[in-house]
């Protein structure tokens, strides 16, 4: 797939954006509310975001750097690659969308935690996500590469944008259904 990179870059930032906004509104809800479980194995809407911190945490530091150390000047397009965009696409929600295994590192279940402070870390690194989106209009998104949580794979830098936002709008919906 071929997409305009000032479209891309602008459509991703509104999903942050979106993001940022839900998460502020979340901050009215009470601890309870948000420690609120389905089933005893399935996750509170505070574990969601957790988990989208733990891998916030590591994306966030590694496109950071690959822009940094990015030699290739900003293009037009960004030509998705092959697995990066299979697994960009996989992660958007959809109906009857089956739940994935986790790495056990990115496993918020069972950790205590204070939702509070997940919010404030939730907003802290997708404000950062936005910035670093910012920044990535300087730079390749095809040529400019980064590593992902597998070990061996790299993604082009579009491809791991698209997939860290498409996991992160897989996780909102998922709050949105452990709230209801």
């Amino acid at each position: 797939m071929v997409f305009n990179t000032n479209e891309l870059l602008q459509d991703l930032k509104e999903l942050v954006e979106s993001h940022i906004n839900y998460v502020e509104q979340l901050q009215q809800l009470s601890e309870a509310d948000l420690q609120k479980k389905q089933t005893p194995t399935s996750w509170s809407a505070i574990e969601c975001l957790e988990h989208l911190n733990l891998y916030a945490e590591f994306y966030n530091k590694e496109i950071r750097k690959r822009i940094n150390k990015s030699r290739y000047p900003k293009s037009t397009f960004f030509k998705s690659g092959f697995l990066g965009n299979k697994f960009a696409l996989d992660m958007l929600p959809k109906e009857g969308m089956k739940t994935m295994k986790t790495f056990k590192s990115k496993n918020p279940i069972y950790s205590n935690l204070v939702a509070k402070e997940v919010l404030i870390q939730f907003l802290k690194l997708q404000k950062e996500l936005e910035q670093l989106l910012e920044m990535a209009s300087e730079v390749d998104l095809t040529k400019t590469k980064t590593a992902i949580t597998l070990p061996l794979l790299k993604f082009r830098l579009g491809d791991t944008f698209r997939f860290v936002i498409y996991h992160n709008e897989r996780h909102i919906v998922q709050v949105k259904k452990t709230l209801k």
